[in-house]
């Protein structure tokens, strides 16, 4: 293929490019595997349920909706996670990703970057505190609330954790993992405290983080241009309810001695079996997708380290590492797109190219 600059000196430009045909029947084989997947990985969970559970003997009846709402919410990730990484692009990503994580080569040149990229880059985010110290801010409260109640909401809804206390009422108490005795606790003391109150901690983390997101997107002019109330609105209000709403649980059971606490209770289930389903398909899937994107921070890490460096071809500027433009280059070909040599140029070149053509084709004679 000849060079963008070629291109533009000697022939007028090519018609927009068509968008890939997919083959027939390929979509539909699409869903199938993605049917297929999610299928095994929510048989797969029902199985862990039991068996975590000791046969049902540790499950609480009364988590059940949450229950259900964590097996489709598995049937949902694997779903969507099968489908976006059968596209070209995404399946490239994957592969290059996934296959820099599990590298024994990159162990061997850098065997501490794998461990630190997990903390600044899924841990701490720190790309975003260059954007933003508030939003990074904002992000970390949102992320590390999250966690939190995942880490303590998801075993005990799936019955691997249970509390029992030799007199039924307490302040004495055991933590039980799948069956076996952890540890003891005095519910009176700070440490009971905590454990009892950990997802109110993980609430009043997530409601400041959520409600600035929420008071930026409807302030901001960038975010109010592109936002979309179910993809971008919905899952921080969705938050900011199922905070809310425990914090009130808990207020109901201390405060009004239980007044309330079943129309809550319910308030608080809807909201959380709602999200759980919603999660996959919204903006939080985010959340699965991004390890692949730390395997293409690594893989683009190792590449630098061997200083293969690709430079720009009209001024010889550094553009990435050779290794991640040859993978765009082929993610371009994958999708049949056929300009695929630009990603030999750094932005400004691009850009100058862009205009040249522009003066060429379309405003001929003009200066």
């Amino acid at each position: 293929m000849s060079e963008p600059s070629e291109t533009v000196a000697s022939a007028p430009p090519p018609p927009e490019a068509a968008p890939p045909q997919i083959p027939p029947g390929e979509g539909q084989s699409v869903t199938v595997r993605a049917t297929l997947a999610g299928a095994v990985v929510s048989l797969l969970l029902i199985l862990a349920i039991v068996l975590g559970s000791r046969f049902l003997r540790d499950f609480d009846s009364a988590l059940l909706p949450y229950a259900v709402a964590t097996v489709f919410l598995a049937f949902g990730v694997a779903y969507r996670y099968t489908v976006w990484v059968s596209a070209p692009g995404a399946r490239r990503l994957f592969h290059k990703g996934f296959g820099s994580l599990f590298s024994a080569e990159n162990f061997k040149k850098a065997p501490t970057a794998l461990p630190r990229m997990i903390a600044t880059y899924l841990g701490f985010q720190t790309f975003l505190g260059a954007r933003s110290r508030s939003r990074w801010i904002a992000h970390q409260l949102i992320f590390w609330g999250c966690l939190l109640a995942a880490a303590i909401t998801f075993p005990l809804t799936w019955g691997w954790f249970t509390f029992t206390s030799a007199t039924g009422s307490g302040p004495g108490y055991d933590m039980r993992i799948w069956g076996f005795e952890v540890l003891g606790f005095d519910s009176l003391n700070l440490f009971g405290w905590l454990m009892f109150h950990g997802l109110d901690l993980a609430a009043v983390l997530v409601i400041p983080g959520a409600c600035y997101f929420l008071w930026r997107r409807m302030k901001d002019r960038g975010a109010i241009t592109g936002q979309r109330f179910a993809y971008d609105l919905l899952p921080l209000i969705c938050l900011i309810v199922i905070s809310v709403t425990g914090l009130l649980l808990t207020f109901s059971s201390i405060f009004l001695r239980g007044g309330g606490y079943e129309f809550l209770a319910v308030l608080h289930m809807v909201s959380v079996v709602f999200t759980l389903i919603y999660l996959p398909f919204g903006k939080f899937f985010h959340i699965v997708q991004r390890p692949a994107a730390v395997g293409m921070q690594l893989f683009k890490y190792t590449a630098r380290q061997d200083e293969q460096i690709f430079t720009c071809k009209r001024c010889g500027e550094p553009v990435d590492t050779a290794p991640y433009v040859e993978n765009l280059r082929g993610t371009m070909r994958d999708l049949k797109l056929d300009f695929d040599s630009w990603a030999e140029y750094c932005p400004r070149c691009k850009r100058v190219l862009r205009g040249n053509a522009y003066l060429t084709h379309v405003k001929k004679g003009f200066k």
